[in-house]
Formats: C-alpha cells, sequence, structure tokens
C-alpha cells in the first residue's frame, strides 16, 4: 500500500534544496557525516508502535532528550547544525534533523535514501530507555526494531551496516574504536570485516557479534558482504522506513 505523504509548500520545498547544500557543505568541512547520521537515527529510533509516540519529530533539540544516556555527544550535532537550521525558520527540527542524515549518507559515498518533507515538530520528548543498547544480544535488537518501531529482521542487519560510519568514543558510549578502517566512506566494509573477525584497531559490539549467531540475521551479513548494490538498496529502504515512523 502507497504511503501518503504530507503535502507541502513550493517554498518549503526550495527551502529544504538549499537547506541540502548548506548540508552538504558542512559535513565536508567538519567530517561530521557519523554525528549526523546519529542524530537522525536516535531522533527517529525512540519510536514506539504500540503508543504512538517517540519517533522523528524534532524532540532532540530539547536539554531533556539531549540528557538520555544513548545520547551522549549528539549535543555538538544540534550545536553544529543551529547555525544553518537559523537560515531556514519555516523547516521543521524534524525534517532538518533527518535530512541531515540523509546527506550524511549521500556525501560520503552511500545509496541516495528517499526523503519526503513534512515531519511535525513535537512539543515534549518521548521517555528515556527506548533505543538499542549495543551490549545486548538478538532478543533485544528485535525487541527494540521489530517489537517496539515495526521494522523488520532485514532493516535491522541494513541498518547495522551504517556502523560503517564513524566511531565509538569511550566517554560516550564505554566503547572504543571504529568499526572499519575508512570510518568516513559509506560502503559494506562493515560486513566484510565482521565476517572476517577481530582485529587489532578495529571494533566490534557485542550487538554487531550477534548477527553472526542469528540463523536469519547470518545470511543478510554474508549476502551484504558479497553484494554491496543489494546492501545499498535495503538499506536505503531501511533508513527511509527509520525516518518515517
Amino acid at each position: 500500500m502507497a504511503k501518503n505523504y504530507p503535502t507541502v509548500s513550493e517554498d518549503y520545498q526550495k527551502a529544504i534544496e538549499k537547506a541540502k547544500k548548506k548540508l552538504r557543505g558542512l559535513i565536508a568541512e567538519k567530517k561530521c557525516a557519523p554525528l549526523m547520521l546519529r542524530i537522525a537515527w536516535h531522533s527517529a529510533g525512540t519510536f514506539d508502535c504500540a503508543s504512538k509516540t517517540g519517533g522523528p519529530f524534532g524532540t532532540m533539540r530539547f536539554k531533556e532528550e539531549l540528557g538520555h544516556g544513548a545520547n551522549n555527544g549528539v549535543d555538538i550535532a544540534v550545536r553544529l547544525l543551529e547555525p544553518i537550521k537559523e537560515q531556514f525558520p519555516t523547516i521543521t527540527y524534524a525534517d532538518f534533523y533527518q535530512l541531515a542524515g540523509v546527506v550524511a549518507v549521500e556525501i560520503t559515498g552511500g545509496p541516495e535514501v528517499p526523503f519526503h518533507p513534512g515531519r511535525e515538530d513535537k512539543p515534549e520528548p518521548p521517555q528515556e530507555g527506548r533505543l538499542p543498547d549495543a551490549t545486548k544480544g538478538c532478543d533485544h535488537l528485535r525487541d527494540v526494531f521489530v517489537k517496539q518501531m515495526g521494522l523488520s529482521d532485514q532493516d535491522i542487519v541494513a541498518l547495522s551496516g551504517g556502523h560503517t560510519l564513524g566511531r565509538c568514543h569511550k566517554e560516550r558510549s564505554g566503547f572504543e574504536g571504529a568499526w572499519t578502517a575508512n570510518p568516513l566512506i559509506f560502503d559494506n566494509t562493515y560486513f566484510t570485516e565482521l565476517l572476517s573477525g577481530e582485529k587489532e584497531g578495529l571494533l566490534q559490539l557485542p550487538s554487531d557479534k550477534a548477527l553472526l549467531a542469528d540463523p536469519v540475521f547470518r545470511p543478510l551479513v554474508e549476502k551484504y558482504a558479497a553484494d554491496e548494490d543489494a546492501f545499498f538498496a535495503d538499506y536505503a529502504e531501511a533508513h527511509m522506513k527509520l525516518s518515517e515512523l
């Protein structure tokens, strides 16, 4: 069934296109694509399909949500984005933060993720504790992504591949290191590294290793390691779904 998207004005669409260009410049200059992907994901990943609360509705602008344990460091993204956001007062924070995530993937060599504007800003943040915990396994991943958010097993593995960008920081997450040797390039290296085993200097979280132990997840890891085009296609679909929860 086709999704019905909100109708936005021509001026709003033009503002989105201009903001996209400004975001490309910022992300290229500051080399902050991983942080922009993180704010987009962490904004959207709070959605709870049972209560229809949380989700990508601009609430990361509130200090309360930035104070959630899983969001350590996301305040840097908010700070970097604010000067551009001020140039586009008509664009909602909800759209703007998701647009930043889409641009981050595109500018680092990843797939073009379809972007449909029209999200509203909600007045208060969701409760803490809805984002995935990197120390846990497959049951937890399914509890968060499938039961809570309404996504699929395939989406879990495809989105995990987004860890090809960025690194963990000890002071933010308790973990340290990057998943790949080129953490500013979006490709399928996350999966090839995962299958090749642990290497000195590279990171594998418990939630990453769990993908290899699951009979549904592992074949998808192997598929994406062997076929980057298949990964890009499934990632773009999963990222779009996450951004539209």
